[in-house]
């Protein structure tokens, strides 16, 4: 199986999704426990979601892997990206809510993990990285959009019921000044939605590694919960078209003013 799904556009956006995919290769997947094989915790359904993007004429890279064979999202040195708060790790080996991915005893070893970040992490981030020097070069200047989902409540990283919207521009460096309290502004006009910008989640590591707009390359995360668009608690995340249909202009109105008020003066 391909590693992910790419997709070329004609305008300065690319959106990256690097936690939509939920295939586990066979070899790996035998010493994960049942828990594990639910894949849970990944980014359900956004394709089904940023349906606009052809029209919009982005480019998209969307992952295939689970993001339990290696996290795309992490650093290939393992750091905690939030220090001092509970993570998980470039090869997961709890979920979100803290079940065990493998038997025990069975737990990547450093040679595999560095095996898995040969394979599967390098060939994602060569492809991005290809790409927005493709549009940096075409256009000038290269955005990306990090498309997330999470659960509206998971208390191993957060208090209560997390904000809809959560944007993350890495407090302001990923992006040029002003582009993060813009994109708020949009979100915050989504009446029955609530908006935060560069709180709990300020951007992972592709949009701290890349965000990088004195070089012509600005990043923007969007960490949405999973309820305004599918059915979270559900065992089988079943993606709900009534509850997309809702958010889906939000979401867009929020990919168009990024692509608006991001273009360098």
């Amino acid at each position: 199986m391909d590693l992910y799904r790419f997709k070329a556009g004609r305008v300065p956006l690319l959106v990256s999704i690097p936690h939509l995919g939920t295939h586990i290769p066979d070899d790996l997947l035998r010493p994960m426990t049942v828990a594990a094989r639910r894949v849970a915790d990944t980014d359900w359904h956004l394709d089904l979601l940023y349906t606009f993007l052809d029209e919009l004429g982005a480019s998209s890279l969307m992952a295939t892997h689970s993001r339990y064979v290696i996290d795309l999202n992490r650093p290939p040195e393992d750091v905690n990206l939030y220090p001092g708060q509970d993570t998980t790790s470039l090869c997961p080996i709890d979920t979100g809510h803290r079940e065990q991915v493998y038997s025990p005893g069975c737990e990547p070893t450093p040679d595999e993990i560095a095996e898995r970040t040969e394979r599967y992490w390098k060939p994602y981030h060569a492809k991005l990285a290809e790409e927005l020097a493709r549009l940096r070069a075409k256009h000038g200047y290269a955005l990306l959009w990090e498309a997330h989902s999470i659960p509206s409540v998971l208390p191993r990283f957060f208090e209560g019921r997390l904000w809809d919207f959560n944007l993350g521009t890495n407090r302001g460096a990923a992006c040029l000044p002003g582009v993060g309290e813009k994109l708020l502004a949009v979100a915050a006009k989504a009446k029955g939605y609530t908006a935060v910008l560069d709180h709990r989640f300020v951007g992972g590591y592709i949009t701290r590694h890349y965000g990088r707009p004195a070089e012509g390359v600005q990043a923007v995360q969007l960490e949405l919960t999973r309820c305004t668009y599918m059915d979270e608690t559900d065992p089988s995340f079943a993606f709900r078209e009534s509850l997309a249909r809702k958010v889906r202009p939000h979401v867009r109105a929020l990919v168009e003013t990024y692509l608006e008020v991001a273009r360098p003066a």
